[in-house]
């Protein structure tokens, strides 16, 4: 696998905070994408869903390929673009998109990663190797495999980072942040060493490690994180609000009552 530039004669990634995918579309390259990712559509652009499948896989192939992608928790179609025009792409919360050159290799991806893709590629599913990686890596028992010959788009929160590998060299991760790695890196989660570290140390009990040789893609800002941000965010305005709301309703009380005695007072005075 090979990070890629973020802008060619084919495709440019543009944007900040929630970054978006313009692909052009002129039959050379067949350009299929995860179905809802879709922005906008230019020029004599037309597309179709479908079921996946390998060349030659026929009925039988889609089927399986279809059956995969619900255990992964996608969708059962693909959209497939054609025609010549442009068409944009876009994740579904704030993050980053990058381009990963595929050249008869595979890579392994978190659920929900995949945006879109360019060539010959085959969207599969793969199963962690590892129990303690199924069940505390933060990835789930399954995960993507983007294989074959071509180039891949992936998306995930806040920016993201890459990292390669040496033979035999380990990086220690949080759990959950990791976006991708190359198939062949050594994907594992081990208990965080020391009982008060793994207590106090907020970074919760489990580490997710991986060994090289090969590249790894970290974000910085996983999916749980941003919703748990938002959810305390959500707390405290509510709780301001509350507070304020219930101030509000005792200050327009008391100038109700001062209104209402002025009126009063007056009338005594006529």
């Amino acid at each position: 696998m090979q990070v890629l530039e973020r802008k060619t004669q084919v495709y440019e990634i543009v944007g900040d905070n929630l970054e978006m995918l313009k692909v052009q579309v002129d039959g050379r390259h067949e350009l299929f994408a995860e179905a809802g990712k879709m922005v906008y559509i230019r020029g004599g652009v037309t597309y179709e869903s479908r079921m996946p499948a390998k060349e030659g896989g026929g009925l039988l192939g889609k089927v399986m390929g279809a059956g995969k992608r619900m255990l992964a928790g996608e969708s059962l179609f693909l959209t497939y673009y054609q025609g010549q025009g442009e068409v944009g792409f876009a994740g579904d919360f704030p993050g980053r998109i990058m381009p990963i050159g595929l050249s008869n290799s595979a890579i392994l991806a978190q659920r929900d990663a995949f945006i879109a893709a360019l060539g010959k590629i085959d969207l599969s599913i793969a199963l962690q190797k590892r129990l303690g990686g199924a069940l505390f890596g933060g990835e789930g028992l399954i995960v993507e495999k983007l294989s074959g010959d071509g180039i891949v788009f992936i998306h995930a929160g806040g920016d993201l980072i890459t990292f390669d590998l040496a033979a035999g060299e380990t990086i220690k991760v949080d759990t959950g942040s990791v976006v991708a790695w190359q198939d062949g890196v050594d994907y594992d989660v081990q208990f965080v060493s020391g009982l008060k570290s793994a207590i106090f140390g907020g970074e919760g009990l489990f580490l997710t490690t991986l060994t090289g040789p090969g590249t790894v893609i970290v974000q910085t800002m996983t999916l749980s994180k941003l919703r748990s941000q938002i959810g305390v965010g959500r707390g405290r305005t509510e709780s301001s609000g509350s507070g304020a709301g219930k101030a509000l309703g005792l200050g327009g009380l008391a100038a109700g009552a001062g209104i209402l005695g002025s009126l009063l007072s007056g009338g005594d005075e006529d």
